[in-house]
Formats: C-alpha cells, sequence, structure tokens
C-alpha cells in the first residue's frame, strides 16, 4: 500500500505544483499586453520619389523601455543614416531632447530604398509627437518634407513639386520648408501649405499661437529670363531658315560649318524664336527640375528648357542613371532644346544611348533593383565640323589627309543616331562683306510669330482628327503624319523617286514627310505641294549626300 501512496502522493504534488504556476504565467501575459499597451507607435506621412512620382511613405516612430539605442531601418541610403544626428541636434536645439530609451524608426514600406535628407522632418515630427511636445493627431492629414540643422532650422529640399502634387491627389496638405513653400504652392490653390523656417515655428503654427501664412506661387518674368536675339545673327539666310522650320515642327537638326560660322549662336538664338510653354508643359518641365534641384527660389518659368551639355559628358550624365537614378541632360530639356556642340567629339557609346529617347520621348533607366522613367521628349539642335581639322570643303583650303580627314571625323557618329535628325544644313564662313555691313537681320519677335501661328494650326489639326496630346508633327505617329499630310500625285512621285535613288529609310521617309507638312504650316497652306516636298527632301539628302 505504500507505494500506491507515495506514487499519490507525487502526482498530488505536480498538480499542485502546476496549478501554483498557471496564475504566475497568466500574470505574466497579462503584464506584458499591459506593457505593449502602453508603448505607442506614432506615424508621420512622407513620400519617396521613383522618377518623377513621389510614392507614400510611413515614418512609423516608437520609443520603449530598454537600454538608450537609436534604430533607423527600411532601406535608408546614407544621408537617411545620417539623420539620426541632425534630428538629435534639432530638437536639442529647440528645447527637447530624447528620452534614453530605446528608439525604433522604421520606413515603411520596408522594401522601398530611401533617399535623400528630406526624411529629416517626419522622423523629427514623429519622435516629437511620441514624446507628446504635438498632439498626436495633428500630422495626420499632412505630408512631411525637410532638411533639419543642427539648429532646428529647415534647409530646402529636392522634389517639393511632385510631392505637393501627390499630397493634393489624396486630400492632405504638405509640411515644408519656407525655402520651398513658394514651389510647393503651384500644386493648386486649395492646398494647405504649412512652410516654416524652424521646428519652433512649426510647433508654435500646430499649437494655434502664430500661424505661418501660406506661400504664394513665383514665376520668373521675361525681364529675368532675356534671350539673344535673331537680330544679331549676320547672313546665315539658309542657316535662319532652316532654323525657323525646325522650330515650327520641333524637328532635330544639324549644322555642319567651319569654325567661327555662327553655329552655336545659332543654336543660342533658338529658344527665342519657340512659343512659351503651356500649362501642362510647365508642369512637366517644372516636376522634373524640382526632382533635379534646379528650380531657383522656387520659381518657374515659361521659357523652354535649353541644355548644352559639354562633349565630355558621361553617358548616366546624358541620359540619366547614377547611384540614386537622377534624371539625365536629355530629361531637363524636355519640351525644350538639347544642344550637343562639337557632336562627333561625344563619345559613340554616348550618342547612341540618345537613338531612344529621341525616338519614344521618354528615358527608360533599368537597374537590378529600380526601374525609372522620365519624360524626353526634347528638339535636338546638333552642331559639328566638317572634319578634324575644321576647314574641310573650305574654298582656298587643302587638308593634307584630304578626303579621310573628313570621312573618318564623321564616322564618329553612327547611321542609326543621324537617321532620327530630320534636317542637315550646312554652314559656311561668314565673308567679310557681311560683318563689315549692318545688321538687318529679321528680329526674333517676328519669327516667333509665324512659328507660333504654325504650330497652332498643327495642334487644331491634330484635335480634329482625335489626337489632342499631339503639338508638332516631329512628334507625330508615321500613321498619323500619313493621315495628316495626303501629298497630290506629282509630290507623291517626287517624294518617291527621291526614297528609291538615295535609299531612304522607313523613318526617313516618314521625316521628309513630317518636315513638309511643317513648310506647308509656315506657307499658311493645307495641302502639302510639291515645292514643300522638294525644300524638305533638300534638308534630308544634304545629310545623306555630306
Amino acid at each position: 500500500m505504500q507505494p500506491a501512496k507515495s506514487l499519490r502522493s507525487v502526482h498530488g504534488r505536480l498538480f499542485y505544483k502546476r496549478s501554483c504556476q498557471r496564475p504566475k504565467r497568466l500574470l505574466t501575459i497579462c503584464y506584458w499586453g499591459i506593457f505593449w499597451g502602453i508603448v505607442m507607435i506614432t506615424r508621420v506621412h512622407t513620400v519617396a520619389f521613383q522618377g518623377i512620382e513621389a510614392v507614400p511613405v510611413d515614418v512609423q516612430v516608437q520609443i520603449a523601455p530598454g537600454a538608450p539605442k537609436f534604430f533607423l531601418v527600411g532601406l535608408p541610403d546614407k544621408a537617411v543614416k545620417e539623420s539620426g544626428e541632425r534630428v538629435r541636434a534639432a530638437l536639442t536645439a529647440s528645447g527637447l531632447g530624447l528620452p534614453p530609451k530605446r528608439i525604433t524608426i522604421n520606413l515603411a514600406p520596408a522594401d522601398l530604398p530611401k533617399e535623400g535628407s528630406h526624411y529629416d522632418l517626419p522622423i523629427a515630427l514623429g519622435l516629437m509627437a511620441a514624446m507628446g511636445a504635438i498632439p498626436r493627431d495633428a500630422l495626420d492629414d499632412f505630408i512631411a518634407l525637410g532638411e533639419l540643422g543642427l539648429d532646428g532650422h529647415l534647409a530646402a529640399v529636392n522634389g517639393i513639386l511632385p510631392a505637393a502634387i501627390a499630397a493634393n491627389g489624396c486630400d492632405k496638405g504638405l509640411i515644408c520648408p519656407a525655402a520651398s513653400g513658394a514651389e510647393a504652392a503651384w500644386a493648386g490653390g486649395d492646398l494647405d501649405i504649412v512652410a516654416v523656417e524652424s521646428l519652433l515655428a512649426l510647433v508654435n503654427h500646430l499649437a494655434g499661437h502664430q500661424i505661418a501664412p501660406r506661400p504664394q506661387p513665383r514665376r520668373l518674368g521675361p525681364e529675368t529670363t532675356a534671350l539673344p536675339d535673331m537680330a544679331d545673327v549676320r547672313g546665315q539666310q539658309v542657316a535662319r531658315r532652316a532654323l525657323e522650320v525646325a522650330a515650327a515642327g520641333g524637328h532635330n537638326m544639324l549644322m555642319v560649318g567651319p569654325p567661327g560660322a555662327g553655329k552655336s549662336m545659332l543654336a543660342a538664338r533658338l529658344p527665342s524664336i519657340l512659343p512659351p510653354l503651356d500649362p501642362r508643359e510647365l508642369l512637366d518641365v517644372s516636376i522634373i527640375q524640382s526632382i533635379a534641384g534646379e528650380l531657383s527660389g522656387g520659381a518657374l518659368s515659361e521659357r523652354r528648357p535649353f541644355r548644352a551639355p559639354h562633349h565630355s559628358a558621361s553617358m548616366a550624365a546624358l541620359v540619366g542613371g547614377g547611384i540614386k537614378v537622377r534624371p539625365g541632360e536629355v530629361s531637363l530639356a524636355h519640351n525644350g532644346v538639347l544642344f550637343l556642340d562639337e557632336l562627333p567629339e561625344f563619345s559613340p557609346q554616348v550618342l547612341d544611348s540618345l537613338r531612344q529617347p529621341l525616338e519614344s520621348g521618354q528615358t527608360v533607366i533599368a537597374r537590378a533593383n529600380a526601374r525609372v522613367s522620365y519624360p524626353s521628349r526634347v528638339q535636338l539642335i546638333a552642331a559639328m565640323n566638317p572634319c578634324k581639322c575644321g576647314m574641310a570643303g573650305t574654298p582656298g583650303h587643302i587638308c593634307k589627309r584630304g578626303a579621310a580627314c573628313a570621312d573618318d571625323y564623321q564616322a564618329r557618329v553612327s547611321g542609326p543616331f543621324l537617321d532620327r535628325v530630320d534636317i542637315r544644313i550646312d554652314v559656311p564662313a561668314v565673308g567679310a562683306a557681311d560683318m563689315i555691313a549692318p545688321a538687318t537681320g529679321e528680329a526674333s519677335a517676328s519669327i516667333a510669330e509665324r512659328v507660333a501661328s504654325a504650330r497652332r494650326r498643327q495642334r487644331q489639326r491634330f484635335e480634329a482628327v482625335g489626337y489632342p496630346g499631339t503639338a508638332t508633327n516631329a512628334a507625330a505617329s508615321a500613321s498619323l503624319i500619313e493621315q495628316v499630310v495626303s501629298p497630290d500625285a506629282e509630290s507623291q512621285t517626287l517624294l518617291l523617286q527621291a526614297a528609291e535613288r538615295f535609299n531612304l529609310s522607313a523613318r526617313a521617309y516618314h521625316r521628309v514627310l513630317k518636315v513638309a507638312r511643317t513648310l506647308a504650316d509656315l506657307a499658311d497652306s493645307e495641302r502639302v505641294l510639291r515645292p514643300h516636298i522638294a525644300e524638305a527632301l533638300s534638308y534630308r539628302l544634304n545629310m545623306a549626300m555630306g
């Protein structure tokens, strides 16, 4: 009997021990539940940039008991990782100190790379809300961007305009530095914008002690963007005519001539005869400039961009890319002019990388962890010497290398690249008589009127056939240009004969039609006639026989 009693006693002790441990475990679970209920997570809205798109990012801040530590997670780059020290110093300068606890900052979604210094402000605001310095719900209806100085002041950051547009699209306001307020104001008059100088000013605004005034949009006037005038050009009547045709239809153009003939001078005056940006084009151009940090004081300009990169530019500089996948010169010239001087001096690989943007009007940059697209609808204007020594074909000049000098030099530009050029002209040296004679060239203002009238006809024509997004003949597709040209039988015969004799490609054939349509628009002619086809062919065949 004793063994059985002992067995019962053992079972009794085990049952008693387990019964006593259950309340302890329940108390432990309740304790941790209460603990995690006390630890609150504050959230502040901001954005990340993928190309010209502003992607929502949620800045989550948690302050929990534990060893003092500052964690920043969510794929931050170097600038974002360093924000911890900037935020700590800025809060201290503003009279707030971080508590000696475990601080975790999560930038969600965690798989999206975070780049730039504009995360400083939302991180600081999240910490201030977590510490009770500002109400937790005061930031629910805002997107915040800004770089913090060590003294708590806010510095301007890139991308304010697309961020403001994104905030307006999701019915939120925007908190940004005062230096970026004018740029943000272009996103819409009903957008709630809080543009402040410092963290203290923002706290006072949120508390209602000192309301920050709403910023007003700024625009650069014509007096601040004066352009060189076509009246300065001496002689060069053929080049002036070709430049007007290129401006009227948005055509790509190549000028070939000896040094000092005025190629760069002509190209620099092209913006003076181009029409101003319409509201949609202005917004597209300004968004790209905002991403690149090239909006001066947040002021927008109706002038079309004019970019002239040096011939030593790399592929990333010209088409975009790099570690942070920034827009290149071809995107910064969107809806404007990309001028490539000394064309053969550019790397052949760099020039050929422009073929896809010139054809599609868009630059797509693909990386292992990113795929970014930038608009790149540009008018290419290029200039080059006829040969390495620059004087081939000039009367009285004999090149020691003969024809090989010009052939080798021009061969640096590939045929497929030249096939995307609509107009090629020879720009001869200016004679002494033209230089001595008084300037009698037509001014840019009168040329610009004809260009604007021709572009107005093009836009109306494309709207009538159901293509309101097409603004110029150069931007029209092959099927669309065939639909709006319809040359007569005589013109069609001339075009087909030239295409067969000079082996014009399908692209070259349609580009001749586009130039001819522009010439008819300049002449205020609804039909494309034989003289228009002949002049368009002269610009194209000059390239084929050059």
